[in-house]
């Protein structure tokens, strides 16, 4: 027998076997070592959605306190302002309920602006109610839309709202469409840039001239206007500004107005809803309802 083959042939066997072991030992190391390297990985969880915005929470000036803050108005319920005639009024929707609006036209209001619509979808189910109420109380009154520029077009809103209730006619009776822009929900500038936003408006307000002829009121406050449009002074020459500043003073106004047309000053008073003033008499009231 040929004892060195035969050694060889067994030492060339456990060699092969030894390699094997150790191959099957490395691979266990790493089945220990790296377990997530071995199954595939769980595959990523998608992030839960924002829960549904709901427009019935959104109204003129509901998200001003919260970021701004504000003092109580004076007891008399009467801001105080730039010496001149201030007629009072308010701004409603339907978290007011039903209104009565002979008692609010008998404590002295005498316009009104009421939420009609909210993005392209959404429409104050007490708008109606509260148009037809108001006229035959004797209130010269206005419909407003409540912005929501992450959702849609400026033109696209502004369409929707001239078509639920944002029209004009010179009545006497009417005062021009107006856009309620203000903080986001989620983000303070609706995830826009300052350009964006301005554009955003831009859009939306040609197109309420271009379907009405009027150019529409902006409600907004300085300080969400300065931080998101970078405080333009764009639409100073041609749409009226509705301030909202919970003081007893209006305060520094956006860039290129030189004075306020509105001031939202309380956010409850003698009247439903926000309390408001026209910055002149009665009859300035009359001719920006009839575009004089």
């Amino acid at each position: 027998m040929d004892f060195a083959r035969t050694f060889r042939r067994r030492s060339a066997a456990r060699r092969a076997l030894a390699s094997a072991a150790g191959t099957l030992l490395g691979l266990a190391g790493l089945l220990v070592a790296a377990p997530g390297t071995a199954a595939a990985a769980p595959a990523p969880t998608a992030p839960s959605a924002p829960a549904a915005h709901n427009p019935d929470l959104d109204w003129m000036g509901s998200t001003v306190r919260a970021h701004e803050g504000g003092s109580t108005p004076p007891p008399s319920g009467r801001a105080a302002g730039p010496l001149v005639t201030q007629t009072p009024g308010m701004d409603v929707s339907h978290y007011q309920g039903t209104i009565n609006w002979a008692s609010a036209y008998a404590n002295g209001a005498r316009f009104v602006y009421m939420k009609a619509t909210e993005g392209t979808t959404y429409r104050d189910p007490n708008f109606s109610a509260n148009y037809t109420g108001s006229y035959n109380a004797g209130f010269i009154r206005g419909s407003y839309h409540f912005a929501t520029p992450n959702s849609s077009t400026g033109a696209a809103q502004a369409d929707y709202f001239v078509a639920h209730g944002g029209g004009w006619s010179k009545d006497g009776k009417t005062l021009p469409p107006m856009l309620d822009i203000e903080y986001g929900s989620t983000s303070t500038c609706y995830g826009l840039s300052q350009s964006a936003m301005v554009s955003w408006i831009t859009s939306f307000v040609n197109e309420v001239h271009a379907k009405t002829t009027r150019w529409p009121t902006i409600y907004t406050t300085t300080d969400w206007w300065t931080t998101c449009t970078g405080n333009t002074a764009a639409f100073s020459a041609n749409d009226p500004l509705f301030i909202a500043r919970y003081s007893s003073s209006v305060g520094t106004l956006p860039a290129g107005w030189p004075f306020y047309t509105f001031w939202q000053f309380a956010d409850s008073g003698t009247f439903p809803g926000d309390q408001d003033r026209f910055n002149g008499p009665l009859s300035g009231v009359q001719n920006l309802a009839n575009n004089v």
